[in-house]
């Protein structure tokens, strides 16, 4: 059995756990340098791969030098990880970084948080391929099956593995609805309809925290507020060609309908978007920056009370897979740094997601620009749900032998794995479900897998069937950091269409395309022999469908625009705007 060590007990009022919590986030807070409140005010990622390590003893995990100085001289104590590994190496991860920051000064523990990683997809800066963690649809997908109750069931399924090995914040769910059917983001989202979105969010956060935050919660930190879908051309605002956020249907009240449901579900945390708004009564400066939105709006008129983080990289310009990017500022860019951390602190936000840099905070506090107080009130908020969590007290440790059992446990798998078969969409179903064993030509598809349905053959005119797998079209992008952002035309190119059509004619084929954003394909629609829709399922999880060994139940989750000249004159804050679409929203045959 793992020796899970004992939680730091120096005497002061705030390590005792039989006092209230308020009163020990106030012992705590006056004992905080104004340096050691700054450094809570920063959620910066990190790493468990790195080049230089920290000094540790033979065969205890390596914590990087980068880290270790954050923590022990940076004051920080909230990290984002990026990266994966086997749950027991994670959870003794996890633990070397609460051990060095049980020997700081006042021992504050930190709280590690982690992007979507329970799903198919990776893309940077937004999620993590699930690797050892059970694998389910995309949200997209959970909102094809449109079930409040299993959108709970996988919540409290992240929750258990997240809780496992160390995990204590979820940088999800998010909930903007997907109205711009370019826009890069929307296979995270719920879909176009905001009451089936504020259904799932109220589960998903139910799921996260359970009817109140505590020590076996993981804190939900909804994104991105006030909804980042109405996306002018679906450029995302991660980068400066995609920063303006236009309401030509005058639908912004539209957008915050799941935003009041997570509220009303007790969600933790709320993280503003990159974007800038166009053309309204808010005044035109990223979210982050933006006191009318999340002083005005989010916490006056909503009547949130929990911690607003901003998106990662607000502040400081910094390099990408070694490309400079600037930061997001959008709408400040001339501000300094410290200009505009005072103008996103005058705004209302508690803390900088993916930056490090406590002194600018001093800085203002000791040239007067902003008041000690005003950090204080971002610091009770920030110590607050670190007592709450149980981070100081029984909670600080994971146990590898636990997380070792828990990440990707047998029944968690066959879940995913059900709901994968459940999130398929059936759009024309021609001769499914099949029979026998046909002979199968695949592309896209693993011949071994198709094996256990039919006899595989090499070219298609000794095939009775096809079965071609799909991603909806996008635009390459020229840096690295970009590419992960599948932006611009739904549409497949000439050459790319002519090939897939000929196949299409020379055999009976069983299309199967993955909806990261709603492609166009009216042709392939009009000659597949039969059509489904994925959001992230497996090879088996579609031919089961095909052959009728299990139901596919899900119905699309936007529509399916005709052109791409269609998707242009479509509003971007509109939900399902395009003439004439090839599918509804809503379409899905169940057989």
């Amino acid at each position: 059995m793992s020796t899970i060590p004992s939680p730091r007990n120096d005497g002061h009022p705030y390590q005792d756990p039989t006092r209230s919590v308020d009163e020990r986030v106030e012992d705590l807070l006056s004992r905080m340098t104004l340096e050691e409140k700054a450094g809570l005010m920063f959620h910066d990622i990190a790493s468990m791969e790195d080049e230089e390590y920290a000094p540790s003893g033979p065969g205890e995990p390596k914590v990087s030098a980068e880290l270790a100085d954050l923590i022990q001289h940076g004051s920080m104590s909230h990290f984002n990880l990026i990266d994966t590994a086997d749950p027991r190496e994670m959870a003794h991860w996890h633990n070397a970084v609460q051990e060095m920051a049980a020997s700081t000064r006042l021992g504050i523990p930190v709280t590690l948080s982690t992007d979507p990683r329970n799903s198919f997809s990776d893309t940077m800066g937004a999620s993590i391929q699930a690797g050892p963690f059970s694998a389910w649809p995309e949200a997209i997908g959970l909102a094809a099956i449109g079930d409040p109750e299993l959108v709970f069931r996988f919540a409290d399924t992240v929750r258990r593995e997240y809780l496992s090995v160390g995990f204590r914040t979820a940088l999800h769910p998010q909930i903007d609805l997907a109205t711009e059917p370019r826009w890069s983001r929307q296979s995270g989202t719920f879909g176009s309809d905001a009451k089936l979105a504020s259904e799932l969010v109220r589960a998903y956060v139910h799921g996260l925290q359970g009817d109140t935050l505590g020590t076996e919660s993981v804190a939900a930190m909804v994104k991105h507020f006030p909804g980042g879908g109405p996306q002018k051309d679906g450029e995302d605002p991660h980068f400066p060609h995609g920063k303006e956020q236009i309401y030509p249907g005058r639908m912004r009240d539209h957008h915050l309908e799941p935003f009041r449901a997570a509220i009303a579900a007790g969600c933790s945390q709320m993280m503003p978007y990159y974007g800038q708004p166009v053309g309204t009564d808010w005044e035109e400066v990223g979210f982050g920056f933006n006191k009318g939105v999340i002083t005005g709006l989010l916490r006056e008129e909503l009547g949130f009370t929990g911690i607003v983080c901003t998106d990662w990289g607000l502040l400081n310009d910094a390099p990408i897979f070694g490309e400079m990017h600037e930061a997001r500022a959008w709408g400040v860019e001339h501000l300094s740094v410290a200009g505009r951390a005072a103008k996103a602190l005058d705004a209302g936000a508690d803390q900088f997601g993916g930056e490090q840099c406590p002194e600018v905070i001093v800085e203002l506090v000791e040239t007067g620009r902003i008041s000690e107080a005003r950090v204080d009130a971002s610091v009770r908020l920030l110590l607050r749900e670190k007592f709450v969590l149980g981070l100081f007290d029984e909670r600080r440790y994971a146990d590898p032998d636990e997380a070792a059992e828990t990440v990707g446990r047998a029944d968690f798998k066959a879940a995913g794995a059900a709901a994968q078969r459940r999130s398929l969409t059936l759009l024309t179903d021609g001769p499914l479900p099949l029979a026998g064993r046909p002979r199968l030509y695949v592309e896209n598809v693993d011949p071994a897998v198709a094996a256990e349905y039919g006899e595989v053959v090499t070219v298609p005119a000794e095939a009775d069937l096809a079965v071609l797998r799909l991603r909806t079209p996008y635009e390459e992008r020229p840096n690295k950091f970009e590419s992960f952002f599948h932006s611009g035309s739904l549409a497949f190119p000439e050459e790319e269409l002519a090939r897939i059509l000929s196949l299409l004619a020379a055999v009976p084929t069983l299309v199967c395309v993955n909806l990261e954003r709603p492609a166009v394909l009216p042709e392939i629609a009009e000659h597949a022999a039969a059509l489904i829709a994925d959001y992230g399922a497996s090879d088996g999880a579609l031919l089961d469908v095909a052959f009728g060994r299990t139901k596919a139940e899900g119905k699309l989750p936007f529509e399916l625009p005709r052109s791409m000249a269609a998707v242009e004159a479509s509003r971007p804050d509109v939900p399902n705007d395009t003439d004439h679409p090839v599918f509804p929203h809503g379409a899905g045959i169940v057989l």
